[in-house]
């Protein structure tokens, strides 16, 4: 099973056009590994074959890659890592919050961090609404999570000095028009993009944003 999931994540990374090593495809099988026996019993994802996890999780929150831009992002609602561990995995040059208010999905991203020996990431057990940084946060990044208004307003506070603005990366599903429609007049749609995600036919969409 293993050697069909290296095969299948090694294919995925090729399509996507990503530069990988070993020990990066090493980390992310780990990390599936992880995935799937924490799972079982706190049920992070709805995936629950590792199979489809590759495609559903790993390779989806890969496409962000391209768009990550900064040097501190942080990922809101990270749950079980996603995007975030897979992306710090590919851009070791980068920090990444990992912010989350269960308590049980924090504790497997510690578990992760520490077997992946990740340096480049922290994690953050509260409502994106209370965590606060000394850092200049350059990027915020959703999945699967709220409205693209809910995520603007939640994360308001993590302007940075003089109200510089950090960029949003949410990923949709379906083309969000009802949910761009709804967003107030002083936030920018600065790009939208439809995603290949490699062995899935469902439907992919980068919506980023920004504070005026």
């Amino acid at each position: 099973m293993q050697e069909v999931l290296e095969k299948e994540l090694v294919a995925g990374l090729r399509a996507l056009g990503l530069p990988r090593d070993r020990n990066q495809v090493e980390a992310l099988l780990t990390y599936l590994q992880l995935l799937g026996k924490w799972n079982q019993t706190y049920n992070l994802v709805a995936a629950t074959d590792k199979s489809s996890m590759v495609s559903r999780h790993i390779l989806d929150s890969l496409t962000l890659h391209p768009y990550l831009t900064g040097k501190t992002i942080v990922d809101v609602g990270s749950g079980a890592g996603l995007p975030g561990i897979p992306l710090a995995i590919f851009n070791p040059d980068k920090t990444f919050v990992l912010v989350d208010s269960n308590g049980k999905k924090t504790r497997f991203l510690f578990q992760v961090k520490i077997a992946l020996n990740l340096e480049n990431i922290s994690v953050e057990n509260c409502r994106i609404e209370h965590y606060q940084s000394n850092l200049q946060i350059d990027m915020v990044m959703c999945r699967a999570l709220s409205s693209l208004a809910q995520v603007a307003e939640k994360t308001r506070h993590l302007l940075g000095p003089g109200g510089k603005a950090c960029k949003i990366l949410a990923l949709k599903g379906r083309y969000p028009e009802q949910e761009i429609a709804s967003l107030a007049k002083e936030i920018s749609i600065t790009r939208i993009e439809k995603l290949e995600i490699p062995g899935s036919d469902s439907q992919r969409h980068l919506i980023e944003l920004q504070h005026n």
